[in-house]
């Protein structure tokens, strides 16, 4: 085929070579040889007719560079000329870029090699991820709708991760056709893994909640600011970046979590409560708060012993954990009480890990914390219920549609023949909850908030008084000086580091009390502090232990004369006192 034919002698000529017409298009640059036009030598400069041929000069390694074809001579500089191809309303572009044209794209952490086998961190574009997220969605909605409700979750995960491969794969081919550089394999593997948690996960939040040395992850969010604190095992606070670039989007991102449990966040239900995958506790609140607040606790130790309480985490003596262990397999019920972060849930893990394994055990929580149902090899039967809350307009009966409540679990529970009834955190009416498991059989474990041991059992009153107005104060003490044995309150403080600037946050037992019913007018119920604070540590055994009781914990194990020599080593020392 033949060029330029509406020239003159131009039907006479060969058509030009691929290396003539990048010598001529070389010529052409500022600098370079030739006129104006890459086509010039069909003709002189001056429009007539072409000179003799002369040899092109030998091509370099720049003419071969494919990037100077006219494909790629375009630079898009502004969202007016977005790359890409478009489909419907949604456009595409690349979502990282090389260092060269990004420099904040790509921060290595350490030297990667060809292979990707080296770390790299990739900063991503989450606005864009949360666009892709969208198209991805829309395909596996499709892809769902024809294949109907016939799908698992399982197979709808692995049909979505399908979904982000075919993605990927397109994205990157049009990356290339484009002229774009394509992604290293660490920018496809991130932004693979960004997708994922994005559709089934928590988003840009996942990568902290799956960091072992956070224990609660505290976020406000207030206008187009988001404030990401840490709070380290240790007891450190750091600051994060963002999971959200508003508060708008994180209302979105809440209301999107609460939507996968059935637990609507909107105006008309401005807090939500529920357990994140993998078993961290989300609490959250909007509309009636300030701004946006989410704290998520993170429980970094499932399956704990006491003797790991004892030696590792320096919680208390070996004496006083003896005496717990005791009053476990004895049957006694127990309140583990203190401030928040005190340790109360890793400390029912503990005490449960005294239950022989062939009881049946029951759990009640309004969210999954304990997670003894998990612990298969420890305790072999677990029966664990959840509340949840109800969505929808109130019935007459004062609730919404689908609500299932503890006080419903716990009656249906006693059909299951249970041995054990563990009842999560009390905080206001549930302590009838409480009362009815441990009325209703031995060995009964719950949690509550409170600032000192004394002070737990006026809590549980006032808690139980909510209940209603037919909840005396004396029905609610005499009730729980009957079911509570022992009362075991935690206490927690930072303390700086060992000459290092550090600092660490300690947790450990400050006191135990036996609860018994009184004939006292004023309190209605007695408490004996049989471990009692210690200044240079934890709890110290006081020597006040009832003889009855004594015996009846030396026939489950407790060494009596241990804690014997406890406490004539500790009497009439200096003791602390509890701080109320």
């Amino acid at each position: 085929m033949s060029v330029n034919r509406g020239e003159p002698g131009a039907q006479d000529r060969e058509p030009f070579r691929a290396d003539e017409w990048l010598a001529a298009r070389r010529a052409d640059q500022p600098g370079g040889r030739g006129s104006s036009s890459p086509f010039a030598r069909a003709r002189g400069t001056d429009g007539s007719q072409p000179r003799t041929q002369t040899p092109p000069p030998v091509p370099t390694s720049e003419d071969h560079d494919p990037t100077s074809l006219p494909l790629f001579a375009g630079a898009w500089t502004s969202d007016d000329q977005l790359p890409g191809r478009t489909r419907s309303d949604f456009t595409l572009r690349p979502l990282v870029a090389s260092a060269d044209d990004q420099p904040h794209a790509i921060a290595p952490t350490n030297d990667a090699d060809a292979d990707g086998a080296g770390v790299a961190e990739v900063e991503l574009d989450w606005e864009l991820i949360a666009q892709y997220r969208a198209e991805i969605s829309s395909r596996l909605t499709a892809r769902l709708d024809k294949e109907g409700g016939r799908v698992t979750e399982d197979d709808r995960e692995q049909m979505g991760l399908d979904v982000i491969d075919e993605f990927i794969k397109s994205e990157a081919e049009t990356l290339v056709s484009t002229g774009r550089l394509p992604w290293s394999r660490q920018q496809e593997a991130a932004l693979k893994g960004a997708l994922k948690a994005a559709l089934f996960g928590l988003g840009r939040l996942q990568p902290l909640v799956e960091r072992e040395d956070v224990e609660n992850i505290v976020v406000i969010a207030r206008g187009s600011e988001c404030a990401v604190w840490l709070e380290l095992v240790d007891g450190t606070l750091v600051e994060a970046a963002p999971i959200a670039d508003s508060e708008d989007e994180l209302r979105e991102f809440l209301a999107d979590l609460g939507s996968r449990q059935n637990r609507p966040f909107t105006e008309a239900r401005p807090h939500l409560d529920l357990r994140l995958p993998g078993g961290a506790r989300l609490a959250a609140g909007s509309w009636v708060m300030a701004y946006t607040s989410v704290v998520i606790r993170r429980h970094g130790m499932r399956e704990v012993s006491m003797d790991e309480m004892v030696y590792d985490r320096e919680a208390c003596g070996a004496v006083l954990a003896d005496f717990l262990a005791a009053c476990v397999r004895a049957g006694k019920s127990i309140v583990v009480s203190g401030v928040q972060g005190s340790g109360k849930t890793t400390w029912v893990r503990a005490l449960c890990s005294c239950i022989p394994p062939w009881e049946m055990i029951g759990t009640f929580e309004t969210e999954f914390e304990l997670h003894l149902h998990e612990l298969v090899d420890r305790h072999k039967i677990v029966h664990a219920w959840e509340h949840r809350p109800g969505s929808g307009e109130v019935g007459i009966d004062g609730r919404q549609a689908g609500e299932f409540s503890l006080e419903e679990a716990i009656h249906h529970s006693f059909r299951f023949n249970l041995a054990r009834q563990i009842v999560g955190e009390v905080r206001g009416p549930e302590v009838w909850n409480m009362l009815k498991a441990m009325e209703s059989g031995p060995g009964s474990i719950s949690t509550t908030h409170a600032r000192s041991a004394e002070h737990t059992i006026e809590k549980l009153v006032s808690c139980a008084m909510e209940k209603g107005p037919q909840v005396t104060r004396e029905l609610a003490i005499s009730k729980l000086a009957a079911a509570i044995d022992i009362v075991m309150y935690l206490r927690s403080d930072v303390v700086p580091g060992p000459c290092d600037g550090t600092f660490r946050k300690q947790r450990w037992v400050e006191e135990i009390l036996v609860v018994q019913p009184s004939i006292d007018a004023a309190r209605g119920y007695a408490t004996t502090p049989i471990f009692a604070p210690d200044q240079r540590g934890p709890a110290v055994a006081t020597g006040k232990l009832d003889n009855f009781l004594a015996q009846e914990l030396a026939r489950h194990g407790f060494d009596l004369e241990s804690y014997k020599a406890e406490s004539a080593v500790h009497e009439g020392a200096n003791r602390g006192v509890a701080i109320t």
